[in-house]
């Protein structure tokens, strides 16, 4: 597979604010190191240890992420329960909470600021009426721990904790996307379960992956960027 066209600590925000100088909102250390919350001009950043994670200029493909595991439940599936692994900016979680098929939501975040961030500060404004919806969890745990710990089944899986499975914010998250990760997560679904999994880029080798852990229908969806490779869902269902 190729390189990515970016390094991880070079965040591209939007053309319009891509002069505005960041002002730093909070600044955070915890047990994985440093967080940050940067306004830049009308955007709202999240930086871990300077390199950047996301922002909220688009959004796009963290909507596919839900609604693409949404379209792959069988259509009799009532009130599916959906894991978000990673609160982020909260567009997942938004869209999630907006779309009245789902049932249960659940989402997993491993860093108390963000979840602050989204409960008393600027990411409100994204997250809101999802975190208000009596339908929302908050689990302020680890994803990857979780997914091997927990008793807890689920209709989706929508991972979205780092910029790909060849491209992890931490070199622990990377033993998610292993054979014995995906087995976990295959664990955490039920039959027909869908596991979606963000990424900044193509994976091929990630497909191969996915079946061989036991998915099937594996397949991928595209959104195109302004610049650079399409950020990318990979999906998988659970069949038996």
């Amino acid at each position: 597979m190729s390189a990515p066209t970016l390094p991880t600590c070079l965040g591209v925000p939007a053309a319009s604010d891509a002069l505005a100088a960041p002002v730093t909102l909070d600044r955070r250390v915890g047990p994985y190191g440093e967080i940050v919350l940067r306004r830049r001009g009308e955007l709202l950043e999240i930086i871990a240890n300077g390199c950047f994670l996301m922002d909220t200029s688009d959004g796009r493909s963290e909507r596919l992420l839900i609604d693409a595991a949404r379209d792959l439940l069988p259509p009799e599936r009532e009130a599916p329960a959906v894991l978000v692994g990673g609160l982020g900016v909260g567009f997942s979680l938004a869209h999630a909470a907006a779309d009245p098929r789902w049932g249960r939501i659940v989402v997993v975040e491993r860093e108390r600021a963000v979840i602050d961030w989204h409960r008393s500060g600027p990411l409100g404004g994204v997250s809101g009426a999802a975190l208000s919806d009596p339908r929302t969890v908050i689990l302020h745990t680890d994803l990857v721990e979780y997914v091997r710990t927990t008793t807890d089944r689920y209709d989706a899986l929508c991972l979205d904790i780092d910029n790909g499975p060849d491209w992890t914010v931490t070199e622990d998250n990377g033993n998610l996307y292993t054979p014995s990760g995906l087995a976990a997560c295959r664990a955490r679904l039920n039959t027909g379960g869908v596991l979606a999994v963000w990424s900044a880029n193509p994976s091929s080798a990630f497909a191969d992956t996915l079946r061989n852990a036991g998915f099937g229908d594996v397949r991928s969806e595209e959104v195109r960027v302004a610049r650079g490779v399409p950020d990318v869902v990979h999906l998988g269902v659970r069949t038996a």
